[in-house]
């Protein structure tokens, strides 16, 4: 009985990684085909008016919906893996109170930097009022924030699924045709029917389960302090994120050049983005598992370990690949001139190893509601990257910005697993560290063979190592799961 429970875990993970990971590439190619909608009916001058706007909506959705999606979710897991229902219905209350509150201050937020933001913004024309109807769909993402928070701590993760699929599928409905009668006037109407149709489906899933029964009294909002610490937290953090890339691009802008800028964005965008469709589902299935045990070290241990081996395994194969498939991706994704990235590129994708083996251990820190721990340890990664892409690009140009992304990926490993090991005695099983051995000497093999050979050389070992490394996950994962069985049943074999 045992060994099924522990079959039935590793299948769990690889289930929901593998689930969260296909949707992420649907909404991808989804989101491909309304971006060239967009480009053809707006022209450059439209796609860049909507980056503007966009960008603007992140800011302040960012600034004022107080990290609810994130930090509403340990207490609520820990009260529904312990059947605690009427401490579940009481804190559900608390977020719906305070993602009302994040919702009027986001409103407000936009309405009242809209002057700025449109003298800031725009050398013609008065945009004030774009600005300003932004607050809406501020306003309907803060909401379904808390609706989100509430479906990952209950485990509705077909829903979160669903909606994100949803979501995709009807911005290309909704988008082109406005795009299509409108032009660049039906950019801001776009914006809030898709923060409206993802908040209505959200909503529609989150409400069937527990009802709206909304109230506004002193405890409900006391109740909410925690949950508002951590995600104030978060939201700092992210705040860190993106003014470290903002001094990133300036630096490189100063130092080299806006092309140099460019390729930055398009080596980072390959590696990061195409790793996080793996990644995606250690927020929506994976922090809401670790939240309900994160008080139980060995039940801690135990979870973070196996997310960690499947995360890995799945992961390790596709970064060869994608490592392999560079040379092709970027000329046929973008054009040949971005070709100087594909070396950039190359040597980042090292760095998705030891970020796959990081996130699963930097989660008990949000866990355990850890807020001051946890911006602590995010803004060491910043500083160790900013540091490291102004090294870098000083000593080697482009390539040398990618070395940085692998060092300070390799520096918060080691920092984030230290404090672990230390605060919260958490320790990583010697499978793990076998595992990561063999998956990481692909890897640096596979790069090995993209430095010291060209032509048909290059294509067979790359092939070669491509399998090996696929090879080897399959073997591991059909002992530990059911992957096996559950194929041959789907084949009918």
């Amino acid at each position: 009985m045992q060994e099924q429970c522990h079959n039935d875990s590793y299948d769990h993970v690889l289930k929901y990684t593998g689930m969260f990971g296909g949707v992420q590439v649907l909404v991808t190619l989804i989101g491909l085909v309304r971006n060239k909608f967009m480009a053809l009916l707006l022209g450059t001058a439209g796609v860049g008016f909507n980056a503007l706007l966009m960008s603007m909506q992140n800011f302040a959705s960012q600034c004022t919906n107080l990290g609810i999606s994130f930090g509403a979710v340990p207490k609520l897991s820990e009260y529904y893996e312990g059947q605690q229902e009427e401490q579940l219905a009481y804190h559900i209350q608390v977020i719906r109170l305070w993602s009302m509150i994040a919702a009027v201050v986001g409103f407000l937020f936009c309405v009242a930097v809209s002057p700025l933001m449109n003298e800031l913004s725009f050398t013609w024309g008065n945009h004030t009022l774009h600005y300003a109807m932004l607050g809406v769909s501020v306003a309907m993402l803060a909401l379904t924030g808390g609706e989100t928070a509430v479906l990952k701590a209950t485990r509705r993760l077909g829903a979160l699924a669903k909606v994100q699929i949803y979501t995709a599928a009807i911005s290309v409905l909704v988008s082109i045709p406005l795009y299509y009668y409108y032009g660049h006037s039906g950019v801001v109407p776009v914006i809030v029917c898709m923060a409206a149709v993802t908040m209505v489906a959200t909503m529609c899933y989150s409400y069937r389960s527990y009802p709206l029964h909304l109230q506004c009294t002193g405890s409900l909002l006391k109740s909410g302090a925690g949950m508002i610490r951590l995600g104030v937290a978060f939201v700092l953090a992210a705040a860190v994120g993106s003014a470290s890339e903002m001094f990133i691009r300036a630096f490189l802008n100063v130092e080299g050049g806006l092309e140099d800028v460019g390729l930055y964005n398009v080596g980072f965008m390959l590696t990061i983005t195409y790793a996080g469709m793996v990644f995606s589902s250690m927020e929506q299935d994976y922090f809401p598992r670790l939240s309900a045990v994160c008080k139980d070290v060995e039940k801690t241990n135990e979870t973070v370990n196996k997310q960690m081996e499947v995360s890995l395994l799945l992961l390790a194969p596709m970064l060869v690949a994608l490592l392999t498939a560079l040379p092709v991706l970027v000329p046929l994704l973008f054009s040949k001139e971005f070709q100087p990235v594909v070396a950039m590129a190359q040597v980042a994708v090292l760095a998705m190893y030891f970020k796959v083996l990081n996130m699963p251990i930097a989660y008990i820190t949000l866990a355990r509601s850890r807020s001051l721990s946890f911006l602590f340890l995010e803004t060491t990664y910043f500083v160790v990257l900013v540091v490291g892409v102004m090294v870098g690009f000083r000593l080697w140009g482009i390539w040398g910005t990618g070395l940085a992304i692998v060092i300070a990926h390799m520096a918060e490993l080691m920092t984030v697993g230290g404090y672990a090991y230390w605060q919260y005695d958490y320790r990583c099983t010697k499978t793990i560290a076998r595992y990561a051995g063999v998956q990481i000497a692909i890897g640096v093999a596979a790069y090995a063979v993209s430095v010291l050979t060209e032509d048909w050389c290059y294509w067979i070992a790359e092939a070669a190592l491509t399998m090996v490394s696929t090879a080897y996950s399959i073997y591991i994962l059909r002992q530990k799961t059911h992957l096996w069985e559950a194929l041959k049943k789907k084949l009918r074999i």
